[in-house]
């Protein structure tokens, strides 16, 4: 099969994308080992809107299939924020320790019984035509703690609770959160429809 192309430069995300694919025999590159690959400008309203910008516009300039992802957390008392800014929820250097910084200010003393919120993952896979080929979307609920606790993951992991484990996503490590996670549930609910175009005979360039 050619490689597959993970529309991403953040190194965590691409491990955590590899660690899932991977195992099915998928040949993985990130954005990071491309210099010729370039810049996708998010303008779209919606998760799925910026995952189909991430894959489409990518795989067409590079003639290679091409798999985006557009994820963020939305909680509730905040009306939903920060949404598809997630990760340029305290400006344009935002960094994860200065979003979760903002995201805490937001929420300020906020009672953790009404601190729910979920991550969402909206993946989808392009040919090198740029023509969507499959997509899908996961979700994984919790709440915002008060306050950080581990250093696992990246993002708001640190404040991301899963209640059933009393655990934040920071604290879980890498094995839990490979269940758990929208992105994980993302990527299993996507997968029968890749390995649907291999057997097919049409993952080629």
């Amino acid at each position: 099969m050619p490689p597959l192309v993970l529309g991403t430069r953040n190194r965590k995300k691409g491990e955590e994308l590899a660690e899932l694919l991977g195992p099915w025999g998928f040949e993985l590159v990130t954005l990071a080992n491309l210099p010729e690959a370039i810049e996708i400008e998010e303008t779209g309203e919606t998760f799925a809107a910026n995952a189909a910008l991430k894959a489409c516009e990518q795989a067409r300039h590079l003639n290679r299939w091409a798999l985006g992802e557009d994820s963020g957390l939305v909680v509730d008392a905040l009306g939903g924020e920060p949404g598809v800014y997630s990760a340029r929820y305290s400006g344009p250097n935002a960094t994860d320790e200065s979003n979760n910084v903002l995201l805490l200010a937001r929420l300020g003393k906020t009672p953790i019984e009404r601190r729910t919120a979920h991550y969402v993952c909206h993946a989808v896979l392009s040919d090198p035509s740029g023509t969507i080929r499959a997509q899908s979307e996961g979700e994984c609920r919790g709440r915002i703690r008060l306050a950080a606790a581990g250093s696992g993951g990246f993002g708001y992991d640190p404040l991301f609770e899963i209640v059933e484990y009393h655990r934040t996503f920071g604290e879980l490590g890498p094995a839990v959160k490979a269940c758990l996670s929208h992105r994980a549930r993302a990527i299993r609910a996507l997968l029968p429809a890749m390995l649907r175009l291999v057997d097919l005979g049409e993952w080629r360039v």
